[in-house]
């Protein structure tokens, strides 16, 4: 765990080969400067690091926690059960079921346990890291101003793209 007391977001991950994926999380945090971490740690296989750093995660400064998890994919929940930091959820297509097990592991939390759940894959990894953007903006112009700039530089791709039609 990075000790940096600047950090805003943790990428938390169930497992070493969920990082391709989310390392589309880590690339938008970067292009908005946004200061994060990646940690990993699993639900299943190693409870205590994982309660322990849902515990102790915003007294680091950790604003936003974006978790990354396969199959069963109860990482984010059982991290959503011991924080009161918003916690969005990105399930993975690693297993046989094509990430529909792991999207609904995430999606369906029993009342008092908030995931906000994106898509599947590299799509939800990358809507989860804008979402962070976008609540952390509500308090820092400068954030939305960078997350404004990106929007515009996406919908000028979609007019390059045109003219090359």
């Amino acid at each position: 765990m990075d000790k940096k007391s600047n950090l805003l977001v943790s990428v938390v991950i169930g497992s070493d080969s969920d990082l391709p994926i989310m390392k589309e999380s880590v690339s938008i945090l970067e292009k908005l400067d946004i200061p994060h971490e990646v940690f990993l740690t699993s639900a299943h296989r190693s409870p205590e690091r994982t309660l322990s750093f849902a515990k102790k995660a915003a007294k680091r400064g950790i604003k936003i926690i974006i978790v990354g998890a396969g199959a069963a994919a109860h990482l984010a929940g059982v991290i959503a059960s011991n924080t009161h930091l918003p916690v969005i959820g990105v399930p993975i297509d690693s297993s046989p079921l094509n990430g529909l097990d792991a999207l609904l592991s995430t999606l369906q939390m029993p009342g008092g346990v908030p995931v906000a759940t994106m898509a599947i894959g590299k799509s939800g990894a990358k809507n989860a890291a804008l979402l962070a953007a976008r609540i952390l903006a509500l308090e820092d112009n400068n954030l939305r101003k960078k997350l404004d700039a990106y929007v515009k530089a996406m919908a000028e791709t979609i007019e390059e793209k045109q003219k090359n039609l």
